[in-house]
């Protein structure tokens, strides 16, 4: 007898399988026959494995408004209202908040996150803060935590002091920020100085590289280098990279394939990034987002990140990754049927192999986490950021929705309209 069995859904290749589950592992796919103590019919849905996330902040979401709102919209003023919002918020509160969202993600099917922690503040209350909240969400979120300098590792006297008792403490994942520090050339040393912690320590890195409208902030250039300098590889990211949007062209081409020869990952945010980048522009206005296919042609893992959720920089957000994927898709102008499928890899695939999730997939073996989607395809899902019907985390179900269809009073029409797509 199987724990559950997800009957007859389609995989986002197109298959038509089964998925067994017993304890927190699949073991068994394709046509299974048997019982189970429970039984998910996905027949004509999508299930998919969850969704990733591989940038967000977690510290500082469902904090909108406190102690005011960005009036200005910009990244500094952001920085700036985190910098007054991190003195006064408590440790309870900080993860009241973070464990509200990933009450939201799990409904969401997002059931892996990895989240920058300020280690600005000597009290480091946000690195205990979430030191606990992936404690309790351990058994059905898998969380990332990255000591993120928010401030610049030498711009603050303790910058570089606090990143390394935050990672002593158990923190996962380096993290930077270049092009905040106060010269180009401190950024470009803070790259040499982290990559060496990261292969010291034998973790991975994870920057906020050039997030700036300025084409002469090329800190990936330097993150490139040193990531092949310590055979980091895919091992690190670059999140961001706004700066490539405005850099010439012909430094790009020599760009790109120093980023690809590194080995490692590029993490855009498109929401974030095109709702901040450009402030400064009248018109034309500029995209603020990376180039993500000339990025992906060179080889390059590229994932779609959240990055923010009602807090000092965005004051929207759902923790829905497919939002995220539908913005990408249009900034990006990823709308050939094989770049929008490629959108929904971004936030599921291409996501976990930046965060090196082990057991992620809906192969035998792999943990029995996934979700089942009122969609038929991956584009169909991203079209219609579709519901999540069920998710499934670590072999239990952990959130049910009720297929949402309108009822219609039109007549000669049917009665109930869903707004997929039957394909013959």
């Amino acid at each position: 007898m199987f724990d559950l069995l997800v009957k007859g859904g389609t995989l986002p290749d197109g298959t038509v399988s089964d998925i067994a589950v017993t304890g927190d592992r699949i073991v068994a796919t394709g046509r299974v026959e048997g019982a189970a103590r429970q039984v998910i019919d996905a027949t004509g849905d999508l299930v998919c494995p969850p969704f990733v996330d591989p940038h967000f902040h977690m510290d500082a979401t469902l904090s909108y408004g406190i102690p005011r709102v960005n009036a200005s919209g910009t990244l500094i003023e952001g920085i700036a209202l985190w910098g007054e919002l991190r003195e006064i918020a408590t440790v309870d509160e900080m993860v009241a908040r973070a464990l509200t969202y990933c009450d939201w993600a799990a409904s969401m099917g997002l059931l892996a996150i990895r989240s920058h922690v300020d280690t600005t503040p000597d009290h480091l209350r946000t690195v205990e803060a979430m030191l606990e909240v992936r404690r309790q969400v351990a058994p059905y979120i898998d969380l990332q935590l990255v000591a993120f300098p928010q401030d610049g590792l030498y711009r603050t006297a303790t910058g570089r002091e606090n990143l390394i008792r935050a990672l002593e403490m158990g923190l996962d994942v380096v993290g930077g920020i270049p092009h905040f520090e106060r010269t180009m050339e401190d950024g470009a040393e803070s790259m040499r100085d982290l990559c060496r912690i990261a292969a010291d320590r034998g973790l991975r890195i994870d920057v906020h590289c050039d997030e700036t409208d300025d084409p002469l902030s090329r800190h990936v250039e330097t993150l490139a280098r040193e990531v092949t300098r310590h055979g980091l590889g895919a091992r690190a990211a670059g999140s961001h990279l706004t700066s490539m949007h405005s850099m010439d062209n012909y430094y790009v081409s020599k760009l790109l394939p120093l980023i690809a020869e590194s080995g490692m990952c590029a993490i855009p945010n498109p929401l974030i990034n095109i709702t901040i980048q450009g402030r400064h522009d009248t018109y034309p206005k500029r995209r603020g987002l990376t180039r993500v296919k000339e990025l992906q042609a060179q080889g390059i893992t590229v994932g779609w990140g959240q990055d923010c959720v009602l807090d000092p920089w965005y004051s929207l957000g759902t923790a829905d990754m497919l939002d995220v994927a539908f913005m990408g898709l249009h900034v990006a102008q990823m709308t050939h049927p094989e770049e929008m499928a490629r959108c929904f890899r971004m936030v599921t695939e291409d996501n976990a192999a930046i965060m090196g999730l082990d057991g992620y997939g809906l192969r035998k073996g792999c943990i029995a986490s996934l979700v089942v989607l009122d969609a038929g395809n991956p584009t169909e899902a991203v079209r219609l950021r579709a519901e999540r019907l069920v998710v499934v985390s670590k072999g239990k179900i952990v959130s049910r929705r009720a297929r949402n269809d309108a009822r219609l009073a039109l007549p000669g029409r049917p009665e109930t309209v869903r707004r997929r797509i039957e394909r013959r």
